[in-house]
C-alpha cells in the first residue's frame, strides 16, 4: 500500500461522510441522540471525542468492568491494531503494549517503550512492577499512531492515558466484592468527600487475587503456583482550591504484587544443532503440560513487585482565556524475577533478576483560548536512573553474573496552536524540540568484562491536521503526525566477548556492540470519519500510512558467551484500516464493534513485524432486560480476536517463532437495582479457555514460549454504591 492508495481512501471517506451527513441533516428533527458523549484530553484540552483529528479509544470504568478488563492486558484485547503481551523476565505483571506494530517487548533499563504510558499526565517509564490498579479509574484513552507534539519521546507507537477519578467530583463511595474459580477474590473500594468547601479526599484501595495456571511440578511445597497473582494497591488524593481560579491536587499510590512465575515452556528438539539438545535434554525433560513447569530452581518460583509515587499537579487560571498547569512526580519500582529458561529440573539455563527504576519529571504548561485561536504550550523534564542485576546466572551449566545500568535525561520544549478558520473547519499545528542524553554501564562475570558508554540525542517533532465538521454529528479530519524515540544501547552486549582485551582485565578492546543506535522517528498520515451519523450509530473510521526509519528490533542468541541481545535496525512502512462502531439495534439491544487491519512492511528480508496480528477484531453485544420495578439486567459478551503473528522480528526457516489466532469470549449478566445503588453479576473470563502464545523466541539453542495467563475462570460480582 502507498499514499496514492491513503488519498484515494480519503476521497471515498469524504463521499461516505458526505452521504452519512445527508442521512444525519435529514434526521436532526427527529429524535434526540441516545449516546452520551464523551469528553477526552487527549490533546492536553477538554474536547470532545469526535473533534479529536486523532484515531483513539476511550473506556470508562464502568464499561471496562462489563468488558472484564483487570488490567492494560486486557484492554489490548478490544482496541483495533493494539496488541498488549506479558514478556517481562517471567514476570506475571508485566504489560507490553504494541500498537500499530510498534512496542517492545524487553524490560532491560536501557531499552524504551514504543507505545507511552500515562496516569494523570505523568509519564510511566517503566512498566514491569507498574501493575496500577484500575479500581478507581473514570476513563482510559489509548491514542494510536506517532504522539511526538505533546506526548514527546516514546510515543512513536501510541499512547495509552490513564485518567482517575478526581476528588470532590463524585461525593460518595464504592465498594466491591468479586469471588470465582481458580481462586479469584478481589475487594476493591473507593471513597470522595468534601471535608469543607475548599478542600476534597479521595482515598481507595484493592486486594486481587488469582490461583495459577498451573503448577511447579518439582518444588516441594512451593510457595506459589505458576502464573499466581496477588497484589494489593492504595491512592489517596487531596484536592485544595482555595479560589475558584487556583487548585493543587497532591496524590499519592504504592502497589505491592507476590506472584508466581509467568507461565512458560522450552522447544528443545525443533533445534537438534543447539546447545541444549547436545547436552543430552530433550522436549520429553520439560513437563508435557506446557502450563506446568519442570524447574528445579527454589529461587525463581516467587516473583515480586512493587511501585510508589506521589505527584503534584497546580492549576491556575490566569483569566478567564489563559490557564497555567504545573504537574510534578516522583516515582520509584522495584522487582525481583528471572527466568529458568531451560524449563528443566537440572540448571543448565537460568537468568534471576533484580531491578528498579527511580524517576523525576516536571512539566509546565499554558493553554488558552482566544476567540477562534486555540493553543498549549509547555517544558518538559524527565530524568531516570535505574539497574538490572543477575547473579548468579546459569549459562550452558557454567556461573556468571550480569548488571546493566542507566542514568538519563531528556528535556523539551513544546507548543501546539489551533484555529477556527470557520464554523466548521479547524486546522491545528505543533512542533517539539527533545533532547535526550543517556549513559549506560555493563558489568559481565564479575568485571571480567566491564565498560560504559554515554550518549546524546535531539529532534524536532512535528505535526499538522485538520478537522472538517460536516454537521453536528459527523466530522472527517486528516492528520500529518511525527514521532520520535530516542536510540537505545543494546540490552544483552554479550557479543563484548569478542573484544575482549586479556591484556588487561576488565577492558574491552573494541566495544563497538555496546554502541547506542540513532534516532527512531516516524511519519504518520492519516484520514478519518467520526460521529453519530445516525440517532443509532456511533462510528470511527480511521485509514493511516506510516514511514518508520531506524527503527530498532530486539533479536536474542544464546550462540556465544551469554544470552545476546541486540538491536537489528530497519525501516518500515505500515498501511491500516480501523473501525469502531456502537449500534443501538433497539433500545434494549446494543452491538459494539471493533476492527483493525495492518500490513507492516519491512525492508529487511529477513525481518517481520514482531507481535503484529494483521487483523484484530471484536464483537460486544448488549441487551438490557427492563423490570417492572425500575431495576434491570444486562446480558452482554465480549468476543475478541487476534489474527496469527510472529513473536520475535527474524521470521526463522522453521517457521518456530509462529503464533497462532486465539478468540476469546467474555460474559457477563449483571442485575442493577431499581435505585442503582447496588448490584450484581455473573461473569465468565476465556470461558473457551482458549490456549495461546503471548510471544516466542527462537534463541539458536531453544525455542522459548510465552504462555497466557488468562484461564478460564467464573464468577460473583457483588458492587455497592453509596
Amino acid at each position: 500500500m502507498n499514499k496514492n492508495f491513503l488519498t484515494a481512501s480519503a476521497v471515498s471517506l469524504a463521499v461516505l461522510g458526505a452521504g452519512l451527513a445527508q442521512t444525519a441533516m435529514a434526521q436532526e428533527d427527529g429524535d434526540n441522540l441516545i449516546f452520551e458523549e464523551i469528553t477526552v484530553t487527549a490533546k492536553k484540552r477538554e474536547q470532545s471525542i469526535y473533534e479529536v483529528p486523532v484515531a483513539m479509544s476511550a473506556f470508562t470504568g464502568a464499561t471496562m468492568e462489563k468488558k472484564g478488563i483487570l488490567n492494560l492486558v486486557d484492554v489490548g484485547k478490544f482496541v483495533p491494531n493494539l496488541n498488549v503481551t506479558t514478556f517481562g523476565a517471567g514476570h506475571t505483571s508485566s504489560a507490553n503494549p504494541f500498537i500499530r506494530g510498534i512496542g517492545l517487548q524487553d524490560h532491560l533499563i536501557t531499552t524504551d517503550p514504543g507505545v507511552g504510558v500515562y496516569v494523570d499526565g505523568v509519564y510511566l517509564g517503566r512498566q514491569i512492577g507498574q501493575n496500577w490498579s484500575l479500581s478507581n479509574i473514570e476513563r482510559l484513552e489509548v491514542l494510536r499512531g506517532p504522539q511526538g507534539t505533546l506526548y514527546g519521546r516514546n510515543s512513536i507507537g501510541g499512547a495509552i492515558n490513564i485518567i482517575t477519578k478526581r476528588p470532590g467530583s463524585t461525593e460518595g463511595g464504592r465498594v466491591s466484592l468479586t469471588v470465582g474459580t481458580e481462586g479469584r477474590v478481589n475487594t476493591e473500594f473507593y471513597g470522595d468527600t468534601r471535608l469543607t468547601d475548599t478542600f476534597a479526599v479521595s482515598i481507595n484501595g484493592a486486594f486481587k487475587r488469582r490461583g495459577g495456571s498451573g503448577k511447579f511440578l518439582n518444588i516441594e511445597n512451593a510457595d506459589k503456583d505458576v502464573g499466581e497473582t496477588q497484589d494489593i494497591s492504595a491512592r489517596i488524593a487531596a484536592l485544595w482550591t482555595p479560589t475558584e481560579d487556583f487548585s493543587i491536587l497532591i496524590a499519592a499510590d504504592g502497589n505491592e504484587g507476590e506472584n508466581g512465575m509467568n507461565p512458560y515452556t522450552t522447544l528443545i528438539d525443533e533445534l537438534p544443532n543447539g546447545a541444549v539438545y547436545g547436552a543430552g535434554f530433550r522436549n520429553s525433560d520439560v513437563s508435557s503440560n506446557p502450563y506446568d513447569n519442570n524447574t528445579g530452581q527454589e529461587s525463581q518460583v516467587v516473583v515480586l513487585n512493587r511501585a510508589y509515587g506521589v505527584s503534584l499537579t497546580a492549576d491556575y487560571a490566569l483569566s478567564d482565556e489563559l490557564s497555567l498547569k504545573f504537574i510534578a512526580s516522583d516515582r520509584h519500582s522495584d522487582y525481583e524475577s528471572g527466568l529458568d529458561d531451560d524449563s528443566l529440573f537440572e540448571d543448565f539455563l537460568s537468568f534471576p533478576e533484580v531491578g528498579k527504576a527511580d524517576q523525576n519529571s516536571y512539566e509546565l504548561q499554558i493553554s488558552g483560548e482566544y476567540d477562534r485561536l486555540d493553543f498549549v504550550a509547555g517544558l518538559y523534564f524527565f530524568e531516570e536512573d535505574g539497574i538490572n542485576d543477575q547473579d548468579p546466572t546459569v549459562f550452558n551449566g557454567g556461573l556468571g553474573d550480569f548488571t546493566l545500568s542507566q542514568d538519563m535525561e531528556s528535556k523539551a520544549v513544546y507548543a501546539n496552536v489551533g484555529y477556527q478558520v470557520n464554523d466548521a473547519f479547524h486546522v491545528s499545528g505543533g512542533i517539539r524540540f527533545t533532547d535526550d542524553e543517556k549513559t549506560a554501564a555493563i558489568i559481565i562475570n564479575s568485571g571480567l568484562i566491564s565498560t560504559s558508554a554515554s550518549r546524546d540525542w535531539s529532534e524536532t517533532s512535528w505535526e499538522i491536521a485538520g478537522t472538517y465538521e460536516l454537521n453536528d454529528r459527523i466530522n472527517v479530519y486528516g492528520t500529518i503526525q511525527n514521532g520520535y524515540q530516542s536510540g537505545q544501547f543494546p540490552p544483552r552486549p554479550f557479543c563484548l566477548f569478542g573484544f575482549l582485551d586479556f591484556t588487561q582485565p576488565g577492558n574491552v578492546s573494541q566495544p563497538n556492540c555496546f554502541v547506542a543506535n540513532d534516532n527512531v522517528t516516524a511519519v504518520n498520515y492519516e484520514v478519518g470519519l467520526k460521529g453519530t451519523p445516525l440517532d443509532t450509530l456511533q462510528l470511527s473510521v480511521a485509514i493511516f500510512y506510516t514511514d518508520y526509519s531506524d527503527l530498532p528490533y530486539q533479536v536474542s542468541t544464546t550462540q556465544g558467551g551469554g544470552f545476546d541481545t541486540r538491536n537489528i535496525i530497519v525501516d518500515q512502512t505500515s498501511f491500516g484500516i480501523e473501525w469502531e462502531s456502537l449500534w443501538a439495534i433497539t433500545n434494549d439491544f446494543m452491538l459494539q464493534t471493533s476492527i483493525g487491519y495492518i500490513d507492516p512492511d519491512v525492508d529487511d528480508p529477513d525481518a517481520v513485524a514482531p507481535l503484529t496480528p494483521d487483523l484484530t477484531l471484536s464483537i460486544a453485544p448488549e441487551y438490557t432486560i427492563s423490570m417492572v420495578n425500575g431495576a434491570d439486567v444486562v446480558l452482554r459478551a465480549d468476543w475478541s480476536y487476534r489474527d496469527d503473528m510472529f513473536g520475535e522480528p527474524t521470521s526463522d526457516p522453521g517457521r518456530f517463532t509462529k503464533i497462532d489466532s486465539r478468540s476469546l469470549l467474555n460474559v457477563n449478566v449483571a442485575y442493577h437495582s431499581p435505585n442503582r445503588d447496588w448490584s450484581v453479576a455473573l461473569y465468565g473470563k476465556n470461558i473457551t479457555d482458549e490456549k495461546y502464545d503471548n510471544a516466542r523466541l527462537n534463541t539458536g539453542d531453544y525455542i522459548l514460549r510465552i504462555l497466557n495467563n488468562d484461564i478460564r475462570e467464573w464468577g460473583f460480582r457483588f458492587v455497592r454504591e453509596f
